[in-house]
């Protein structure tokens, strides 16, 4: 158990997925919880539904929780650090911030010095416990953050401490990368309804294609090990690989992480700047 409970302001997708995991990870219990969001029905929704705790104002929420998760749009977050910055204490609180693109010393800045703070990049995939997430410490941050943190994030799915000069590639791979998995997966179910297999087959068959072989290399294979597994001498795959490679899809693959990496880096300095 977690001293001092939890804190949500913003209950979106993404919160919400947070707020479910660790209450089922039993890091805290649901009457040591509370929600806060701009659309208040939604939050007494999930209070009803949850046994957690509704209030009305962000800046309620730190004398009711030793640990706030932010889970707002960026473009709101000055506006709720504003609120909630008098009730923050370095030492009674922890401030993990999953704003997209907003950095450490945007947050340091608007709360009390010495306020610890932790950022953090997690993915759609939070929705279904298998977030691929990664996260960095401010500079009061402690050890202790961390661990919390891990948990945290373990609850939906793998975490990754890294250095917050990584936190745009981290956006701009798996931040964005459901999108492209979804892509590619539309694209293989395109390619079986080409071939006379109904829709709803061929979307199957390619999502657990790809849930196979992701599980295939996380418990240790290399991606062309497993590619080799599959390509036989002469055979079916080498003709499809073949075709992937001239219409560049690893090229365009690397090509979409740089994009995005670079779009999430622009989006930072904006934020920062204001």
């Amino acid at each position: 158990m977690i001293k001092g409970g939890f804190g949500l302001i913003g209950a979106g997708k993404m919160g919400e997925a947070l707020l479910r995991g660790i209450l089922k990870a039993g890091l805290t219990r649901p009457e040591d919880f509370v929600i806060n969001d701009i659309n208040e029905a939604r939050c007494k929704e999930l209070a009803k539904e949850l046994g957690v705790k509704f209030v009305a104002r962000g800046e309620d929420v730190p004398e009711k929780a030793g640990c706030i998760l932010l889970a707002v749009k960026p473009q709101d977050v000055k506006n709720v650090l504003s609120r909630i910055r008098e009730g923050v204490s370095p030492k009674e609180h922890l401030l993990i911030s999953i704003a997209a693109g907003i950095p450490i010393r945007f947050l340091e800045d608007f709360l009390k010095p010495d306020c610890r703070v932790v950022r953090v990049m997690p993915n759609a995939a939070c929705m279904v416990s298998e977030a691929a997430s990664c996260y960095c410490l401010g500079k009061s941050a402690t050890k202790e953050d961390a661990l919390l943190v891990e948990k945290v994030l373990g609850a939906v799915g793998k975490a990754f401490k890294v250095e917050e000069k990584y936190l745009d590639a981290v956006t701009g791979l798996s931040g964005s990368g459901p999108a492209y998995a979804a892509l590619i997966i539309e694209g293989l179910s395109d390619g079986g309804v080409k071939m006379g297999l109904p829709r709803d087959t061929a979307t199957q068959l390619a999502a657990q294609t790809l849930l196979g072989a992701a599980k295939m290399i996380l418990i240790g294979y290399q991606p062309g090990q497993l590619r080799d597994i599959v390509t036989s001498p002469g055979g079916t795959t080498i003709e499809g690989l073949q075709v992937l490679e001239k219409g560049a899809v690893r090229a365009s693959l690397i090509a979409a992480v740089e994009a995005a990496t670079l779009k999430s880096k622009a989006l930072g300095e904006r934020f920062a700047e204001k």
